[in-house]
């Protein structure tokens, strides 16, 4: 099945094999996006300053064709935006003209927009994202909406990469070594054998095996001896230099790494925030749709107990909107006044509350409850143009057991999206009606 979202195309690439089947699945998540577009790489050669081979997707299988364009044929600004890499360079009403430079003819289309983002290995460029989109007047063009998933593929790219440099460094190393052995024995075999003959030859025969003359051949053996030690040293240097760099590279990809993973929280928030804006398209039950925001960032946060309290219009109160693991003598509908409590506190002062850990949480009344298993909590405040709609609160999470600075700036935006949809839904009226809280 073709990757449909960032989660299953990050999925797909993770287990592709080499280069080709990583630009297969980006054809594939491409086509899900918009099937008239089209999706290219370009190896670029650094010395020779040439894009010299096209890998296009086409089904289950990669094309591939010589262009051998130099880089000096695009535009100085599509240059500088390339060599600096991360982003898409728009070649607007260039794009066409460009395209046929690239040997993109097949895919031209009556009227189409070209885009180039540059993919950088060791601080120089090394590959070109070529992406062709028709030219549409509505709706969000496909290289805004095609964009986290290059992102993710060229974290796929510099993978591969690397894994190609410590090949060539160790290809290199065997080289030198067996080329450096080969000339010391073939040198040190020849030398051997003038002097064999020279110790068996009389020394009247011909006159040229004299005393001197072994003298200089055995001076000439040492010679080659000690040019040979010198070139096991050099061996030894180069070989040295190899494993600096293989241990950079092992440090690089360490750090591509740590950039996946913050790359997939963010995918997976992204599919949050996909999943609410559906929700909230679908759904015209407030109280379902209570829920199922709730729901949400309470499965993405791993918390076991959960509360959204909506604020009651008119009033200096919250009430319980919706909740997940609260005491069973916590009612839905149930108010709080705001500046009392953990909740009502965060509403007052409108600033997210962090607790991690049990001494720091010693003060707060969640302790009092028997279900508040662990000493982290985060209360977050949801506010719209400066009107506050609510607090949601989060406890007693899974894995970790405590949250941490980084789970505020997800909940933040998670937060902004809810505050947004529930404002636009006119939640906690509607709510408040339907539930009957007096």
């Amino acid at each position: 099945m073709p990757p449909r979202t960032l989660a299953s195309l990050a999925h797909a690439l993770s287990a592709a094999s080499d280069l080709n089947a990583a630009l297969v699945a980006m054809g594939e998540a491409l086509a899900e996006v918009d099937r008239e577009a089209s999706f290219a790489l370009f190896d670029f050669d650094t010395r020779r300053q040439m894009l010299r081979e096209r890998l296009m997707p086409s089904g289950s299988s990669v094309t591939r064709a010589r262009v051998d364009t130099t880089f000096d044929h695009l535009p100085g600004k599509v240059r500088a935006q390339l060599q600096a890499g991360g982003q898409f360079a728009e070649l607007e009403e260039q794009s066409d003209e460009i395209a046929r430079l690239l040997g993109l003819e097949h895919v031209l289309q009556e009227e189409g927009l070209l885009a180039l983002r540059g993919i950088r290995t060791d601080g120089t460029l090394s590959a070109v994202i070529a992406l062709y989109e028709p030219r549409r007047f509505f709706g969000t063009r496909v290289v805004e909406r095609f964009a986290p998933y290059v992102a993710l593929f060229e974290l796929t790219y510099l993978r591969y990469a690397e894994r190609e440099a410590r090949n060539e460094a160790v290809r290199t190393l065997e080289d030198v070594t067996q080329r450096v052995h080969g000339e010391y024995v073939k040198h040190l075999k020849s030398l051997e054998q003038a002097l064999a003959i020279a110790r068996n030859t009389p020394p009247d025969s011909h006159g040229d095996f004299s005393p001197e003359r072994i003298v200089s051949l055995e001076a000439e053996a040492a010679r080659a001896k000690e040019e040979a030690r010198r070139a096991t040293r050099r061996a030894d240097a180069v070989e040295q230099q190899v494993t600096a760099a293989v241990g950079q590279l092992e440090q690089a990809h360490v750090e591509l790494h740590r950039r996946s993973d913050v790359l997939r929280q963010r995918t997976r928030t992204l599919y949050l925030l996909e999943r609410v804006l559906a929700l909230d398209a679908n759904t015209t039950d407030p109280k379902q749709l209570a829920d199922g925001l709730l729901a949400l960032v309470g499965d993405d946060m791993q918390a076991q107990r959960c509360s959204l309290m909506l604020s009651v219009p008119g009033t200096q109160q919250l009430y319980i909107a919706a909740a997940k693991g609260l005491t069973p003598d916590v009612a839905e509908g149930r108010r709080v006044r705001i500046g009392q409590g953990v909740a009502g506190k965060v509403a007052l002062s409108r600033e997210p509350l962090l607790v991690t850990d049990v001494r720091q949480a010693a003060g707060h009344p969640l302790l009092g409850d028997e279900h508040f298993t662990s000493g982290s909590f985060i209360s977050f405040p949801l506010v719209y143009r400066d009107e506050l709609l609510g607090v949601l609160n989060l406890t007693n999470r899974v894995q970790r057991g405590i949250f941490v600075e980084e789970d505020v700036e997800r909940v933040r935006l998670l937060a902004l999206v809810i505050s947004l949809v529930g404002s636009h839904a006119a939640l906690p009226e509607r709510l408040l009606e339907s539930i009957g809280v007096r």
